[in-house]
């Protein structure tokens, strides 16, 4: 028999990591403080600013800008690059594709910026363009990128940004490597806020970061232009405002859901850290219109993150069988009778939380999601289970079926899979395989990430195993950090696959885009520093809710 590979530490799940105590405090000031909940169909309204503010006027001075005759197409793409950087080009979908229809002949361009800015866009719009045919003048006859691009600094901020959205093309691994090391020796040659705005696109780009991130740091970054966007700001000031009611006043609604369960009376070694929870939520999911499903969700993740405490760090094996039976085979109230009493809580909350979401779905979407949200349930547990059994006999799973399983209790495809019902989508068989790999990507994104060892997450005595340390153990002499990248990078190349050919899938957008932005939240919530604190994750808190 083997030596159990599991260190003292606990995995990251959909559950967040580490976090500082000067969060929880700031919070308290604001969890209670009244603002409208916003929810399905209500839009914000400018009462929700200050009174001198009209959001309408707003909308049509950012309008007339996007209408006036352009004076070149270059002109018009760094508008609508703004745009989008900003979170705000949802209000002008029209615009932007017509702006876009007309730039296609600068994809034909000599210049560096002109080429890589209207690459990206294309892409990020719909259509397909072949990064390889592109981005081949700018390349000698080995594939290389010519030097004479090494000190285009805007060209290598665009390059760099587009080699993010690889889909597995030999152009964009060259023009990652390329333009990161240019832009990291041109830092200490550059004024202040311009090596600022580069520092930030090296450590966090843009398109594997959160994008609301991104956007307080880029409206920041325009602010200190001397040539300013005024009327773009502006609406983006607003836009920025808005979400941060809507946001505080979803998070006080959870926090008093949370606070009337009373399970964290109840398990006392289960962690009590809803405003962790919410901001999965609060990432995932964007848009004014998805309010009552980020509540939602945040009830979800709070369950995954309690049951996974009880297998962890409080139930006996006993007791876990018979919960895991009851989840499984039952479904109903007077199946966790002979539980323990917080077992029957537990269940009863999780049972209510998914009975809630299935009549909500129906009355909205007129879909029967119920046996697929149960069997999602089970299906985590199950996970759990095996988890179990093999701390239990000390068995040593191999790396590929601890990973396999690692996916199955990050909790992701629960989430998912009542995230898709939420949306207005159902399983069918056209979609299932595009499902399997929305899903799929992120959660091994996370397991990976995580497993490398930067995440310890606080409070937590229980055992889990690391693919590192079973990869290594299976591969002596491989680089096994190394190899994990590797594996992460792939699949952002297949979760980019999924997200850019969304005008041939049957998916909603929304449901890929929540795929997308789970997997760029994992760098936040699992990015420590030397101290074991996440910065990134702190300013992010604080900018967006506080």
């Amino acid at each position: 028999m083997y030596a159990s590979p599991y260190p003292p530490s606990r995995h990251c799940s959909i559950r967040l990591c580490r976090w500082p105590e000067m969060v929880a405090r700031v919070a308290e000031t604001v969890l209670f403080r009244p603002s409208p909940v916003i929810y399905p169909g209500r839009e914000p309204v400018s009462h929700e600013l200050s009174d001198d503010f009209d959001f309408q006027e707003s909308l049509m001075n950012v309008q007339a800008l996007l209408h006036q005759h352009p004076k070149s197409n270059k002109g018009m793409l760094s508008m609508v690059d703004h745009l989008k950087r900003l979170c705000i080009d949802h209000y002008f979908q029209d615009e932007i594709d017509n702006i876009m229809d007309s730039s296609v002949d600068l994809l034909h361009s000599d210049d560096l910026l002109d080429a890589t800015l209207s690459l990206r866009l294309m892409r990020e719009v719909g259509y397909y363009v072949s990064a390889d045919d592109v981005l081949q003048k700018f390349t000698n006859d080995n594939g290389d990128f010519n030097l004479r691009h090494s000190k285009d600094l805007r060209g290598l901020l665009s390059l760099h940004d587009m080699s993010h959205l690889n889909m597995g093309e030999a152009s964009l691994y060259k023009a990652k490597e390329f333009s990161s090391k240019h832009m990291k020796f041109a830092l200490k040659y550059l004024e202040p806020n311009l090596a600022g705005y580069v520092m930030k696109s090296l450590d966090h780009p843009y398109h594997v970061s959160l994008r609301q991130y991104k956007a307080r740091h880029h409206l920041s970054y325009l602010q200190n232009l001397p040539t300013r966007h005024t009327a773009i700001e502006k609406l983006a000031h607003a836009e920025f405002q808005m979400k941060k009611l809507q946001h505080q006043s979803e998070m006080q609604e959870v926090k008093r859901w949370w606070v009337d369960l009373g399970l964290s009376q109840e398990i006392p070694a289960a962690r009590d850290q809803v405003l962790k929870w919410y901001m999965w939520s609060m990432t995932i999911l964007e848009g004014f219109s998805f309010s009552r499903y980020r509540v939602e969700a945040t009830k979800v993740i709070s369950m995954v993150y309690i049951v996974d405490d009880i297998f962890d760090l409080v139930a006996t094996q006993d007791e876990l069988s018979r919960f895991n039976e009851a989840i499984k085979c039952e479904w109903d109230l007077a199946a966790a009778e002979s539980l323990p009493s917080y077992m029957i809580s537990c269940y009863k909350a999780l049972y209510t939380i998914t009975n809630d979401i299935a009549d909500m779905v129906r009355k909205e979407h007129g879909l029967e999601p119920i046996n697929h949200l149960k069997q999602a349930w089970a299906t985590l547990f199950d996970g759990f289970m095996i988890e179990g059994k093999w701390l239990s006999t000390n068995q040593v799973p191999t790396s590929e079926d601890y990973l396999r399983n690692g996916v199955i209790t990050s909790g992701a495809p629960l989430l998912f899979m009542q995230l898709l019902f939420m949306l207005g989508h159902d399983l069918t068989e056209d979609n299932n395989d595009h499902i399997l790999r929305v899903i799929s990507c992120p959660a091994k994104i996370m397991r990976l990430w995580d497993n490398m060892g930067s995440a310890k997450d606080e409070l937590q005595e229980g055992l889990d195993g690391s693919y590192k340390d079973l990869y290594q153990r299976e591969n002596p002499r491989a680089d096994a950090e190394k190899h994990m990248l590797d594996m992460i990078a792939g699949e952002w190349e297949d979760l980019n696959r999924e997200y850019f050919s969304q005008t041939k899938s049957t998916l909603p957008p929304s449901f890929i885009g929540a795929s997308l932005n789970f997997a760029r939240m994992v760098s936040i919530m699992c990015g420590y520093d030397h101290e074991q604190r996440l910065p990134a994750l702190e300013d992010y808190t604080r900018m967006l809710l506080f």
